[in-house]
């Protein structure tokens, strides 16, 4: 039977070039070092180091070759060992993600659904915040993934994958029904009770943003906290909302709502998934979470 601490020993001593430093690294006296080498030979009918005055020097017919066999074999089981220690910690592991309520309902809730099929013991918290807030809270090491908007600028968080492009569009019901078949001057929004998210999010800051570039004052009638709230306030007659396409589409094949299409559009914004990048070693369950977006091409 191969003895794997003899090949651990002969791959230290010839990184480290010494007994000495060998046997600091491996935690054993030098003669137990001494005697591995030793024993090694023999088992395997010649010898694997020659003795300088720098300490141990690997021999050229058989110390190079087996180095860089043992290495591979070495690498090749820590992956395994590690490959299993994930597998088996997962099995009580924890996912918690953060991201705002709207887009776990209507982008991330599927792909959790999925996960939670193919991994059932990983417990799952789900978290609704903000970008800025998801950013914080996985610098803390509160949250183990987010869904953001982009760009990032944070050194300390890892951007994933991008989830696609997201379309902000005007809507509203058919008590507007005037502003339906034609599209209209961005700089005529204002003169409609105008319905968007609080201020202080990510989405709505970049839309102002987009509307002073141009010139444009929007004082919105009502700024809500939720997508599913603005929807309600437009399907109820209050105002035009901005809204993200994707998250209207059932109401637009419905009728409840209608486009209202402008000049210039809103530009196209891009959300992501984020992560630490402190510690590469993220847990598998979390590699498997991004594994299943990543399969799915962030659709």
């Amino acid at each position: 039977m191969v003895d794997l601490d003899l090949y651990r020993v002969f791959y230290t001593v010839a990184k480290c070039g010494s007994l000495t430093k060998a046997a600091e690294e491996l935690y054993i006296s030098q003669p137990a070092v001494s005697q591995a080498i030793k024993q090694l030979e023999s088992q395997l009918g010649g010898k694997l180091f020659n003795r300088v005055s720098r300490g141990m020097e690997l021999t050229e017919t058989g110390g190079v070759q087996m180095l860089a066999i043992v290495e591979q074999a070495l690498k090749m089981l820590d992956s395994a060992e590690g490959r299993f220690k994930a597998i088996r910690n997962i099995a009580t592991g924890n996912l918690r993600i953060s991201a705002s309520d709207t887009n776990i309902t209507h982008f991330l809730m599927r792909y959790i659904k999925k996960y939670h099929e193919l991994y059932p013991n990983v417990t799952i918290s789900l978290k609704n915040s903000t970008s800025k807030e998801t950013i914080d809270l996985i610098k803390q090491n509160k949250a183990d993934v987010g869904l953001i908007n982009l760009p990032v600028y944070d050194k300390d968080i890892l951007l994933t994958g991008q989830t696609g492009e997201v379309e902000d569009i005007f809507v509203a019901c058919d008590k507007y029904e005037n502003l339906f078949n034609k599209t209209i001057e961005l700089k005529d929004i204002p003169n409609y009770p105008v319905l968007m998210l609080d201020n202080s999010t990510a989405t709505s800051k970049e839309i102002y943003n987009f509307f002073e570039s141009l010139n444009i004052t929007v004082v919105p009638e009502f700024e809500v906290g939720s997508v599913e709230m603005l929807v309600e306030m437009a399907k109820n007659g209050l105002g035009i909302a901005c809204i993200p396409r994707r998250y209207i589409l059932d109401e637009l094949k419905r009728g409840e709502l209608y486009e209202i299409k402008t000049t210039p559009k809103l530009p196209l914004r891009m959300t992501g998934v984020v992560v630490s990048k402190e510690g590469a070693e993220h847990s598998y369950a979390l590699k498997e979470f991004i594994r299943i977006l990543d399969d799915d091409q962030y659709k």
